[in-house]
Parts: structure tokens; sequence; C-alpha cells
């Protein structure tokens, strides 16, 4: 079914056609059959498959209708800055031939902007739970005139520990039934239908692929690979197949800083990105990696939600996740919007114990092989390594010199791997 189909506002369509969307995602065509007629709706569906769309249509949609009587404020929490400041980018195109005010508020940036922008009056409020919640208290966000609400990616909010906060939030808007409720997330977990159930209004719950958890245009494929060798084995991957564009995913922020290093030692355009970065750089890498201004970008899980990167060619998980549902939003950076993608995934000594409930999640198991040894490439900035290493171990030697009674017993010699041919 097309957009057009929908008989939305003139202003409304003009700004979806410009935005390249014709025909509708079956997330899209299912819900806004329910939400344009005003119905609180609980989603569920495969990321990348529109449902950021859907909800901002039905707020300026509904919005628009009522223009005459007044205009509603629609309050969207979101668990992360990159998702609330990549909502805010596709809010903006929407609302292009509409007089919308739209305003995004997370911490990590300073308030003067932002009680700016609330003293000015914002039709659209983008934000993450604690500072719309410090907003609120302060008295500079009012939570009553709240008309439309919606919960973004709600089990990883619950995940981070926010739903406190969120229930704060909702406490002291207005009554359900005198607003309109959203609930939408890639995963539906018990909490999630809770509080659906609780502070939505009779909603629809809208399940597309309760079985089939990962997106069917995602080529899989596992390596088993022991832990010392598969940076060479990333290498000779990335070397052979030459992606446009990678997402490698790390499980700890020390892995993602020093695989991007590597990676730029032997000739790949890399960056990382990691939650103890100042946001200014977080924001700033994310742009300029979906500006094409470098190739492969290193992440902890940080990105694993929420990132809409336009024609991602392959995911990497470096490290198997730890948390089995992860798995799922990692691999669904790529393959969005009906293009096809791939996921690779190392499975070590440390971390394919999780391998198991991945596959259990999933429903399938992902088609697994040794990689060959050709395969493996050479690490060229091995030596560098090395030379660090070794500089900061005579500095330590140097700064412990004047305090040790007795000089240290050598230890086993130490050096890397020699590089092996897998089990």
């Amino acid at each position: 079914m097309n957009f057009s189909e929908l008989k939305l506002q003139p202003s409304l369509l003009r700004a979806i056609a410009e935005r390249g969307y014709t025909k509708m995602t079956a997330v899209q065509e299912q819900t806004l059959a329910q939400t344009l007629q005003g119905r609180d709706a609980a989603v569920q569906s495969q990321t990348g498959t529109g449902k950021t769309a859907a909800f901002l249509i039905t707020i300026y949609e509904r919005m628009l209708r009522s223009q005459g009587t007044g205009r509603g404020r629609a309050l969207i929490i979101v668990p992360t800055r990159e998702l609330a400041a990549q909502i805010e980018s596709e809010a903006l195109l929407l609302a292009r031939h509409s007089n919308f005010s739209i305003g995004c508020f997370t911490g990590g940036v300073g308030y003067g902007g932002q009680l700016s922008r609330l003293r000015r009056g914002a039709d659209i409020v983008i934000g993450t739970p604690g500072r719309l919640l410090d907003l609120s208290e302060r008295g500079y966000l009012p939570l009553q005139d709240i008309e439309f609400l919606v919960i973004d990616e709600a089990d990883r909010m619950f995940d981070m520990g926010f739903l406190p906060d969120i229930k704060r939030l909702i406490r002291d808007m207005r009554p359900r039934a005198a607003r309109q409720g959203l609930l939408s997330s890639a995963t539906l977990n018990r909490v999630s239908r809770s509080l659906a159930v609780q502070y939505l209004n009779d909603p629809v719950f809208i399940e597309l692929t309760p079985d089939q958890m990962t997106v069917d245009t995602i080529t899989q494929k596992l390596y088993r690979v022991k832990s010392h060798i598969k940076a060479n084995l990333l290498l000779g991957i990335l070397g052979r197949e030459k992606p446009r564009s990678a997402l490698i995913f790390t499980n700890m922020r020390h892995t993602a800083s020093r695989l991007a290093k590597k990676l730029e030692l032997n000739g790949f355009r890399a960056r990382y990105l990691s939650g103890d970065l100042p946001q200014s750089q977080r924001q700033r890498t994310i742009d300029d990696f979906m500006a094409g201004k470098f190739s492969y970008l290193v992440a902890t899980d940080l990105a694993a939600r929420g990132l809409h990167i336009d024609n991602l060619e392959m995911v990497i998980n470096y490290d198997l996740p730890q948390d089995y549902e992860n798995y799922v939003h990692r691999v669904g950076r790529t393959a969005r919007a009906g293009n096809s993608g791939r996921a690779i995934s190392f499975a070590c000594e440390k971390f394919a114990k999780h391998l198991e409930d991945i596959e259990r999640f999933i429903g399938m198991k992902i088609p697994a092989e040794t990689p060959e040894p050709g395969l493996f490439a050479t690490d060229n900035g091995l030596e560098y390594e090395l030379r660090q290493k070794s500089q900061g171990r005579r500095q330590d030697r140097g700064s412990q010199s004047g305090r040790m009674k007795h000089p240290r017993r050598p230890g086993k010699p130490w050096g890397p791997k020699p590089l092996e041919s897998p089990a």
C-alpha cells in the first residue's frame, strides 16, 4: 500500500514523497491503520522496518487535523542521545512543509539552548529520560500539555534502568484516556507489555515477527577462531571483501579503541565509538561515518540500537555479545529499509559460550565454518603496539625505581603469540 492512499494532509504527503517514501512497510501499514484513528499501540518489529516514520506520521497527521482547535504537544522518550538526534533529523525532514517546532533534549550538553527552545515553544519534544525529568521538575517542561506520548526502544530503556524515570514522567501527565500513546521496540518483553497495559489506553499489540527475530535479507556467517588471531582474521576479511562500510562491535571500550587504532595502522580508515567519549565527539564520529568520511566504525553496544545508517554493507561481531538480544540489534544495523546486508560473527574461546543462547533466541543456527589459513592477514601494526608497550614498561620501571628496595624478578617472557592456523 502506498502512502498516497492514506489521504493524509497535503503538506505531510509532500514531505513523505520528498523523503523518498512511496510504499509502506508492513509495520507502517499495520500501525498507521490503527494509530491514525486515535488508537494506542505497542509495536514490535524487526529493526529498520520504519517504526520511527510510523509514529511521526501519526503525530503530524493528527496535529494537522486539529490545528483549528489548537495543537497538542508530543513527547518522544528515547534511551540514548544518538537515537534522539536521529529521530530529530527524521522529524525535521517530515515536518519541512508543516509549521511544527521540534526540540531535542538530552544530557551531556548545556541547558542554555534547551531552555531557550522550551521558552519559544516546541510541538515535538524528543529526549532522554533523565534530562526530560530534570526539565519537568524545574518547571520548564509542563507534562500536562502532552497529548501524544511515544516510548521508543522501550526494552532498551528498561535494561538501562530508566523505568523509574519513565513512570515519574507519565505520572505527571494527563490521564491516559486524554492522550494517545505509542510504545515501540524491536522486542516486546514482559516489562514492555506490562508498561503498555498500565499506561496506554487499551492498546493494540502489533507484532509482525515474534518468531523470526532477524531480518531475512541479512546473510549471516560465523567463524570459529582463537582470540589471539581474531585481529588477523578481521584484517583478512576486510582486505578480501572490501566492504564500503562496516560496523564492528566489541564488548569492551578499550577493545574498541585499540582495534580502531590497529585498523588505521593497517591502512583502513577507522574510528571508534564508546560511551566514555564526550557527547560532541560521539556525534561528530557518527556524522562523519554516515557521511562516508571513513569506512569502518568500531563500537560497543552503545551503537547497537537506534543508529539508522543508510546502506550499511556489513556488521561484524568481533566479540559475540554477552546479551543474546543484542545480537539482533547489532546485526539489524544492516539490511535496513528493504536492503540486503551481511553479518559476520567471531566465536572465540572467551565469548563462544553465548552462542547457544543467541541461536535459541533467533530460532536458527548461524552457518558456521573454520576460516582457511589464507584468510588471515599479517598485522602490520604489531610492531607499533610492541614499541608502545615496551615504552610504557620502561616508564613504569623508571617511576618505581626510586622506591623499590629490591630489583624486580623477571617474569615470563612476553611477546606476541605466533600466527597459527585455526584448529
